[in-house]
């Protein structure tokens, strides 16, 4: 039997150590605009950054789920076959989403284009830099870990909402270093708030649709992309974020309030042993 000890509160050390690891990894990356480096050198330390959460899971680890493997822990993460119904649904929401604000932003703004990007390589680029930069190194801590963990004990709605709001706090550096002041800065991160847990909460009914860890991360992914490319008043787009998505969210919960509400949906007797057989 093994004795080795369990962490009490494996949620929140998680947090903790993902803001300790991530603090001095975001001051670098500051140092290294400052200095004026090379992009290359930037983006590549922002990435690093990125990946605080998932280096704290892999840290505690062995603390949280004595005598477990790590990748067989990842690996159970994506095991389940993929159904294309629940991606195209989320890849439409999210594209709706998207035409909207751009439509709000072609009519609202005096811009030569609607566009940040210019070119499909730089359009190419700035994907996969997001991909790296976020949702690759952010899911496996904060989704696949976190969330679960908290659903465990809460409804999928509380525990989204928990792991929202201290998935939203781990970025608060880049808050104050956004250069907003005043109500302008009490816009953004109210804004800003509103629009990742409204996302969390639509990225665990999508993930409890289907239990693999590549639904959240195509969420994510188009969330940050699609508002990079999007040229506009970052508190504006920050608006219009937070409002459709918060509508996606509560539309979502009035549809199929199983996935949100209670719990997910029924999975067979093996698969449910082996989901959980990193609690025991």
């Amino acid at each position: 039997m093994n004795r080795e000890k369990k962490l009490k509160k494996p949620v929140a050390s998680f947090i903790l150590l993902t803001n300790i690891i991530f603090l001095p990894l975001f001051c670098l990356v500051g140092a290294i605009s400052i200095l004026g480096l090379p992009k290359w050198i930037f983006d590549v330390m922002l990435c690093i950054s990125a990946w605080s959460s998932t280096f704290a899971f892999a840290f505690l680890f062995k603390k949280i789920y004595p005598g477990q493997s790590l990748m067989q822990f990842v690996k159970d993460k994506f095991h389940h076959k993929l159904k294309l119904s629940v991606i195209l649904t989320a890849i439409m929401i999210q594209i709706f989403i998207f035409l909207m604000i751009v439509f709000l932003v072609w009519k609202n703004s005096e811009v030569n284009s609607v566009f940040t990007v210019s070119s499909w390589g730089m359009m190419i680029y700035f994907f996969f830099k997001n991909l790296f930069a976020g949702p690759l190194g952010e899911e496996i801590g904060w989704r696949g870990f976190a969330q679960m963990e908290l659903q465990k004990k809460y409804s999928p709605l509380l525990a989204s909402i928990i792991i929202g709001f201290w998935w939203g706090m781990w970025h608060l550096p880049i808050w104050f270093t956004s250069g907003l002041m005043g109500m302008d800065l009490i816009k953004y991160i109210l804004f800003f708030m509103i629009s990742l847990i409204s996302t969390k909460i639509v990225m665990t009914a999508f993930y409890n649709l289907n239990q693999n860890l590549v639904i959240p991360i195509i969420i994510h992914q188009l969330f940050n992309f699609f508002i990079g490319i999007i040229n506009g008043n970052l508190i504006d787009l920050l608006m219009y974020n937070a409002i459709f998505y918060l509508g996606a969210a509560v539309l979502i919960i009035i549809i199929n309030p199983k996935n949100v509400l209670y719990g997910m949906e029924e999975i067979t007797k093996d698969e449910y042993l082996k989901s959980s057989s990193y609690s025991n």
